[in-house]
């Protein structure tokens, strides 16, 4: 019953935030969008109109203008939305999977495995995040699993440090020590014990990581070792607008996916400030 209060209380307090539900509802209307437009406007990111010229502002039919080989804006948007959406997701997942496993037997197990995890952390967060990323999507080849699996295996650190420095704090608590004294397993302890007590912060770290995530892609996208042509990408959009022909006098063609980026990423921060305001009982009504 305290749990489940406990609970109420968070929900309670979040929906009085109100950036984190203006951030939220957003959210959920991108994700909406960018499932359903394809479906109930046969949106085709890879066609081109022959009809209509290359670098075209909106006319009929195709209402943000056309790209340089004639292939509708709107369309790349919503795919390019469903492309940063997902790797971004998908590669903070990740990080979740690897980091939080080890982040926990770090803690709790202290020595030798402490030692390795711990280093190696350090190793890979000692490097510059955007250099080290070029190297390998340069090694790697540039592609959509490949900067999932970078930006994934890059992220993990975040999360183990997070996790390592919370079961610290908590495998001293009464309950564990109770739990441990009548001979629970070690696994069992992780799992029912510690684990759930850590979960707010790391459900709050993981929605930053979606954030990062989709900026780093974009990024590398937006540079050329990102997700190539003719896949589209917010940040492979946005990199017509290196040239100052397309920046000054086209703006139907990067303004859109910036504004999509800008908006996706506040929102995204809106929703994870709400989630910590709503999770630290400092805050509490």
């Amino acid at each position: 019953m305290k749990k489940r209060h406990y609970y109420s209380d968070v929900l309670k307090r979040f929906r009085k935030h109100k950036l984190a539900m203006i951030g939220l509802c957003v959210l959920l209307l991108e994700i909406i969008l960018v499932v359903a437009l394809p479906l109930v406007f046969k949106l085709d990111p890879y066609a081109s109109d022959s009809s209509v010229r290359a670098l075209s502002g909106p006319v009929s039919g195709h209402i943000l203008g056309t790209d340089k080989v004639g292939r509708d804006n709107l369309a790349r948007l919503v795919y390019g939305g469903r492309v940063s959406l997902s790797v971004g997701i998908l590669s903070a997942l990740m990080s979740l999977v690897i980091g939080t496993p080890l982040g926990i037997v770090a803690g709790y197990y202290r020595g030798w495995a402490e030692t390795i995890i711990m280093r190696l952390c350090e190793i890979i967060m000692s490097f510059p995040s955007m250099v080290l990323i070029l190297v390998l999507a340069a090694v790697f080849g540039p592609s959509i699993s490949t900067i999932i699996l970078v930006l994934g295996f890059l992220g993990w650190p975040m999360f183990c440090k997070l996790l390592y420095a919370n079961v610290l704090s908590y495998k001293e608590k009464e309950y564990v020590e109770a739990a441990r004294a009548i001979g629970t397993k070690n696994f069992t302890i992780m799992l029912k014990y510690i684990f759930p007590n850590s979960f707010s912060p790391v459900l709050i770290a993981f929605t930053f990581r979606v954030a990062r995530a989709i900026l780093q892609e974009s990024t590398l996208s937006f540079l050329g070792l990102g997700v190539q042509a003719p896949a589209a990408s917010w940040g492979n959009i946005i990199c017509m607008a290196q040239s100052i022909t397309v920046l000054s006098s086209m703006p139907w063609i990067w303004l859109a996916p910036s504004l999509a980026l800008v908006i996706t990423i506040v929102s995204i921060n809106f929703f994870g400030d709400g989630l910590r305001d709503a999770f630290d009982p400092q805050t509490r009504i």
